[in-house]
């Protein structure tokens, strides 16, 4: 913060004890004295910090007056501090003719340097990965929410690297980025057409959920993205020349956004401008117009639409050409993104009312392309309201396929996610007739593996809404059941072969579970037709007795100070370096 200015000091001499450090005027006063007197001379070989001799009857070999204290030097390395007040005078005066020494009555020692001796391997080490950490909605309600999130994260980061990346002399350093506050957008003209009542609660939806409605806003959407592009670079250019090794030894940059964050950075990495869906919605219209049947009226005045507007981008292009275009460019990013975790987010939301829809292919080039950051990975947690699943925004049929369940930070010898196999999401279903019940008891095959109890982590808001439109036999035995009964007794094996969707894709889900790795023939986990290149979507586990109303609401925030979370983030980030390490381990075994 701008407003509250910590100084740094440079710390010289230091209070026997406590090693609190002088104030530095005097210490600076001392140091020079201490210079000019002792420089050159011999200290003893071994630097005691306690007394070594007392300095009884030892006479000060030279002093030195400050405004409210005097220094005495007994010799090199001892040295005390004497108060100058009247009251310490007196005292000093009492103890000495009780037989006290001056120094041991009432000074006190100093030491020039602190307890521990500074060696040269004390620098930190080297940074190979920054991460820039962005906010979401409400930093205008608290301006420095970021940065104090930001010390958490990175403070558990500094635990988990302490316990499981401590044999890496690379370092990953997480970085806020605080966009919010530099903006005007509209000034004060919503606080001024708010109304009195309940205005505490509105001031607070206001600095919140308004920033919401300002990044749908035409107007202002643009002033955010500007905001936060302009600070991303600013902190970019300002790192790099303080480490000007960086850049030249191939340093990567991680972007960790959360909730409302991650769109907007997702549009500035994209380029992605309302106006171009705007030109091809009406693109889209015309080719519509073109295809269906029009009088000979209708067609002149297209046709001379047409040839106006081609006569319209000539001119523009001309216009273009002769002085700068006053046209917004999608803004760009002076470093490439390695990583993009989202964190909370309600990009795929976004996404899908701009009308991206699912694909053939299980490339993340779908909605994000990897020259444009290699990774993307979406991060939540099972009871966040704000937050939704990207990969069925890729492939359809991942919608029932569960998210990959985030380690536990102190779980002992995890399972790399890379060899994690999709599970299916949905629940036990019941029998509802005789026939089903007979066919349970039957012996199972690969495809039909035994049932087994949906598990308790992993289980999302989105889960449960869809657990309980599949199960409608568990909310009555008429029409839920016939319709359940109807929908359970397909077959699965013919949906497994073809991979379509509709009845086939839910005859599969139906009579698939979510179950542990097993292997595939006695296992609930099957093989999809497509698969993802990389898995996307990440969940955390819920608590043992996390109640899922209470999380609901403080889960949206709770990212900042998981451990599992740094841990995850960490994984990915010293991938490379991890690997390069093992590999050289086994060269020289």
């Amino acid at each position: 913060s701008e407003t509250e200015k910590i100084p740094v000091m440079r710390g010289q001499w230091f209070i026997d004890g406590t090693w609190q450090p002088l104030e530095e005027e005097e210490s600076n006063l001392i140091e020079q004295e201490h210079l000019n007197r002792f420089k050159g001379q011999q200290l003893q070989e071994s630097f005691d910090m306690e007394v070594s001799k007392p300095v009884d009857g030892k006479e000060a070999i030279h002093s030195l007056k400050l405004s409210r204290n005097h220094v005495d030097w007994h010799s090199v390395d001892e040295v005390y501090l004497y108060s100058d007040a009247t009251t310490s005078k007196i005292a000093r005066t009492v103890t000495q003719k009780l037989g006290f020494s001056k120094a041991s009555s009432s000074g006190t020692r100093l030491h020039r340097g602190y307890v521990e001796e500074a060696t040269l391997e004390d620098k930190p080490p080297q940074t190979s990965h920054i991460v820039f950490v962005v906010h979401g909605i409400g930093q205008k309600m608290d301006q420095g929410r970021i940065i104090k999130n930001t010390a958490m994260m990175r403070d558990t980061a500094r635990k988990i690297e302490e316990k499981y990346f401590s044999n890496l002399a690379t370092h990953v350093e997480f970085l806020p980025v605080e966009w919010r506050s530099k903006l005007t957008l509209d000034g004060d003209t919503v606080d001024s057409i708010t109304p009195d009542k309940v205005r505490g609660l509105r001031d607070m939806l206001n600095s919140s959920a308004m920033d919401i409605m300002y990044y749908t806003s035409p107007l202002y959407r643009d002033e955010l993205v500007k905001g936060l592009q302009q600070e991303l670079n600013r902190l970019y250019t300002l790192f790099c020349s303080r480490n000007p090794e960086f850049e030249e030894k191939g340093g990567k940059v991680s972007i960790v956004s959360h909730s409302l964050g991650c769109v907007i950075t997702y549009d500035i990495m994209t380029g992605w401008n309302p106006v171009r869906l705007y030109e091809q919605l009406l693109q889209k219209e015309e080719e519509e117009l073109e295809d269906r049947w029009m009088s000979y009226e209708e067609q002149r005045l297209l046709e001379e639409l047409y040839i106006t507007k081609q006569r319209l981008r000539e001119i523009e292009e001309r216009l273009h050409g002769l002085k700068a275009s006053t046209i917004s460019k999608p803004p760009v990013l002076k470093f490439k993104v390695e990583n993009f975790f989202c964190m909370g987010s309600p990009l795929a939301v976004f996404l899908a009312l701009r009308g991206i829809r699912p694909g053939t292919s299980g490339s993340q080039d779908h909605i994000l392309p990897r020259t444009i950051c290699n990774r993307l990975l979406n991060i939540f947690h099972p009871t966040d309201p704000v937050a939704y699943r990207l990969e069925p925004l890729i492939l359809k049929h991942y919608s029932n396929i569960s998210p990959v369940q985030i380690h536990w930070y102190n779980t002992a010898n995890p399972l790399p996610y890379e060899h994690m196999k999709p599970s299916f999401l949905n629940p036990t279903k019941e029998p509802t007739s005789v026939t089903e019940s007979e066919s349970a008891s039957t012996v199972p095959s690969p495809t039909t593996s035994p049932v087994m109890v949906r598990r308790h982590y992993g289980e999302s808001i989105t889960n449960i809404g869809k657990a309980s439109i599949l199960g409608a036999a568990s909310i009555g035995k008429g029409l839920g059941g016939m319709l359940f009964s109807r929908f359970g007794r397909s077959s699965t094996t013919t949906a497994l072969e073809t991979g379509k969707d509709g009845a086939e894709g839910d005859d599969k889900k139906a009579s698939t579970v979510g179950t542990p790795p097993l292997s595939h023939s006695s296992s609930g986990f099957l093989e999809p037709i497509v698969e993802l290149e990389h898995r996307i979507d990440f969940e955390l586990r819920e608590g043992l007795v996390e109640s899922r109303y209470w999380s609901a609401v403080t889960s949206h925030t709770a990212y900042w100070s998981s451990l599992d979370i740094a841990l995850f983030l960490l994984t990915f980030m010293y991938k490379h370096d991890q690997e390069d390490t093992d590999k050289s381990s086994l060269d020289t075994i």
